[in-house]
């Protein structure tokens, strides 16, 4: 509508909530569809977690709090930092939102300006680009394939720094790949940002625990680096915490600074139960965390072995997140009966309507050759949904 702002108009709706609703209006009229295209865990909140919760209601956490969060959680989540991952940062450099998305938000509204550059990699989490075009800079991107587990090297960096780069933004573990950076790949791309000491870097780390390779890695762990990193994490994936919304950032005193002024403006301090509860999280361990991760290895494999059963897919295994991105091409140009493929978003109407599964375009994430299949649902439905997917895919000629 022309009275609505440019910004507003300009921005894309969210394709993975856009599939979840139009799979939800198929199911309202009693269609069994299969929903792969949420990247939620499937499991229930820790009960410690459930109860710190309770009580926090039952002893009056009623009341605003500070905008960074509350200062025991801010300790807690610079004890975890240092704890887990070696990284050395005071309370007062942490800063809790509601949710990784709107911390990610605020790194990127503090730091970019008009025209200034930012470097994406693709395939990239959808809101990455929209942020950015929100805050009136400009995405370039850098094109990861298959053949190299969607992950980029330093040459590519530097091909794609210009004197206008202000930023870099990347997650590992990725969504939507499930790509996990090696400290060795890492280390080749901070080979190439200490040359530029004017660009920071954005870490999307919300998958941190669901890895299947080993220790996480994070780039801020390069001291040559570390001041210029905004560290971003949070308890919805690990945890299973999603409709809690409570994330975190890392960074510099500045730009921790800048952040509590910007949500300051904006939502304020995250709900004090949520962070009641986070905060137990971070203390009662990772028992919990490990036990889904194992599950979610296994439904890993089950699907890409049955994955790899289908003609014309390409097919990754990914090391960590729970998420395929298959190459799909192979499928344009078909058609049955009314269908026709023409791209990635045709496929996945197809396979919603035909085979009642819902995935996403991978168009969403900077790949238009892909979708994205998640595997954060029950291995019966698992199998399920990938038997009716080979058999709409079969229809197609």
């Amino acid at each position: 509508m022309t009275f609505l702002s440019n910004r507003i108009n300009n921005l894309s709706e969210s394709q993975t909530i856009k599939m979840a609703k139009l799979g939800r209006e198929l199911s309202s009229k009693g269609i069994d569809v299969i929903n792969l295209s949420f990247g939620e865990p499937d499991f229930f909140t820790p009960e410690f977690v459930k109860d710190a919760a309770k009580i926090a209601v039952d002893e009056n956490y009623s009341y605003y709090t500070p905008v960074s969060g509350y200062p025991e959680l801010r300790k807690a989540i610079a004890d975890k930092l240092l704890r887990e991952n070696g990284l050395n940062y005071g309370f007062d450099q942490i800063v809790v939102s509601t949710g990784a998305k709107q911390s990610l938000a605020n790194a990127v509204m503090c730091l970019v300006n008009p025209g200034e550059e930012v470097i994406v990699p693709t395939p990239y989490w959808v809101s990455y680009s929209e942020m950015i075009k929100l805050a009136e800079g400009e995405t370039v991107f850098i094109n990861a394939t298959v053949e190299n587990n969607f992950k980029i090297t330093g040459a590519q960096l530097e091909a794609a720094i210009t004197p206008k780069t202000k930023l870099f933004m990347f997650s590992s573990p990725c969504n939507p790949t499930g790509s996990v950076y090696s400290k060795e790949e890492l280390a080749d791309l901070v080979a190439v940002f200490e040359k530029h000491p004017n660009i920071y870097i954005i870490s999307d780390e919300i998958y941190e625990h669901i890895n299947f390779v080993g220790k996480h890695a994070s780039i801020a762990e390069f001291d040559s680096i570390k001041d210029r990193v905004i560290l971003i994490n949070g308890f919805s994936k690990s945890y299973a915490m999603t409709g809690w919304r409570v994330g975190y950032m890392a960074a510099n005193k500045e730009i921790a600074n800048a952040c509590d002024k910007m949500q300051g403006q904006v939502t304020s301090g995250t709900s004090s139960i949520a962070q009641r509860a986070a905060l137990h999280a971070y203390q009662g361990g990772l028992e919990s965390v490990s036990a889904m991760v194992d599950e979610f290895r296994s439904r890993r494999d089950i699907v890409y072995a049955l994955l790899k059963e289908i003609p014309n897919l390409k097919v990754n295994l990914p090391d960590g997140a729970f998420y395929f991105f298959p190459e799909v091409k192979a499928y344009f140009g078909t058609s049955t009966g009314d269908y026709k493929i023409t791209n990635a978003e045709d496929l996945c109407l197809y396979l919603l309507n035909e085979a009642h599964v819902s995935t996403v375009t991978g168009e969403a994430f900077g790949n238009e050759d892909c979708i994205r299949i998640s595997y954060a649902a029950a291995e019966d439905k698992l199998r399920d949904a990938v038997s009716r997917i080979k058999t709409a895919l079969e229809k197609l000629s």
